[in-house]
């Protein structure tokens, strides 16, 4: 067990949750956010979630000065600090770039050169640096590693993934961590750096690190008002506002949906957990859910069955079409998804029915029309 540990970004959605958790179990908890405007708005005031049993630091973790001064006295760092939106990062590249690689080369440098005391070291990873989940071919059962779709087929409405040789459409499988990394969008790459970085700056300076790769995390504190967060907070958002789901392609693709309670916990486990140093773990349920089933399930529960989702058939550069996590390495240790995806969703419904949202989606969408990133 830690006795102090900082969480960068830990006034945000799950960085807060994570917070939570550790204070629970006796830990002295540092705070380090920047409060982006995008998730919290202009107020520079930390969310009322946030527990007032942490210490807050507002600031940036590039600012090296702020940094020493955080992790004075911590034993143990939880880096979630990032700038997240797979669309977004794909016309912002220097904002994203600078912010999530440059802010964990900064993190890590000051990490092994500095007497800091710090033990063990968790990066938040993500599931996107996969691209493309893992498939396998019917006819035969051979697994196949899929990359980035072709655009004909898209134009065509064929948005499945296609074997290159056979042209068989592949099935999805659970993606376990082993699969080779094919990033699709800045964000991905970001990611992988991120990742990459820790790991090896860990393995070269002794530091015991453990990289997350979220999948799809919904729940309580997720922005309601960013239009680039996960998608079951974006249709929450649209819904609220009395507006149909925007969906892109024909609503099929699959994805991991994992509670953020869920997710806090297994991070939590892996901090605490000294077998788990040097790798990266899925923190994932193994259950496909696709994503038109998501909006037409929100609709149901925020009492708007009638709000079907708009099913565009437009798609996103550098979109995926399938990716479900395989949750075996980190069960070897122990740990596995609890809560289920129904009622997951009834307790970001309940958290949602008191909370303002800002439906910024079509803003968003034409944003990325405009830069021809959504072909139809």
């Amino acid at each position: 067990m830690f006795k102090k540990v900082l969480v960068t970004g830990g006034a945000g959605f799950i960085g807060s949750h994570t917070v939570d958790l550790l204070l629970e179990q006796g830990c002295h908890v540092v705070v380090l956010d920047s409060l982006e405007p995008q998730v919290h708005g202009n107020s520079g005031k930390p969310p009322a979630y946030l527990s007032t049993q942490a210490e807050f630091i507002r600031g940036d973790v590039r600012d090296r000065d702020l940094l020493l001064r955080a992790l004075k006295g911590c034993d143990a760092v939880i880096h979630d600090a990032a700038q997240v939106g797979v669309a977004q990062s794909q016309y912002q590249i220097f904002r994203y770039t600078a912010e999530n690689v440059v802010g964990t080369a900064t993190l890590l440098d000051v990490l092994t050169t500095e007497k800091t005391g710090v033990e063990r070291l968790l990066v938040a990873s993500s599931m996107s640096i996969y691209g493309e989940g893992q498939y396998r071919r019917s006819s035969d059962g051979a697994l196949v590693t899929a990359n980035l779709r072709n655009p004909s087929d898209m134009e065509a409405g064929r948005f499945g993934v296609f074997d290159p040789e056979t042209g068989e459409e592949l099935l999805p499988i659970p993606t376990p961590e082993e699969k080779p990394l094919h990033c699709t969008s800045i964000y991905a790459l970001n990611k992988k750096d991120q990742e990459e970085y820790a790991l090896l700056a860990g393995e070269v300076h002794g530091l015991s690190t453990v990289a997350c790769r979220y999948f799809n995390v919904y729940g309580p504190r997720q922005s309601l008002s960013n239009p680039y967060t996960g998608v079951a907070a974006i249709f929450s958002s649209r819904i609220k506002n009395g507006n149909r789901p925007l969906i892109y392609e024909d609503g099929e693709q699959s994805r991991d949906f994992i509670q953020v309670r869920d997710l806090a916990a297994a991070k939590v486990f892996l901090l605490n957990n000294p077998k788990a140093g040097g790798r990266a773990y899925n923190l994932c349920t193994g259950r496909p859910t696709t994503v038109r089933r998501i909006a037409e399930y929100l609709a149901e529960l925020l009492g708007r069955p009638d709000l079907q989702p708009e099913i565009t058939g437009g798609f996103r550069a550098g979109d995926i079409r399938h990716c479900i996590g395989d949750p075996s390495r980190l069960a070897a240790l122990g740990w596995k998804a609890s809560i289920t995806l129904e009622d997951g969703l009834a307790e970001l419904v309940e958290w949602s029915s008191g909370q303002d949202a800002v439906d910024a989606v079509d803003k968003a969408h034409q944003e990325l029309v405009d830069r021809g990133l959504i072909k139809k």
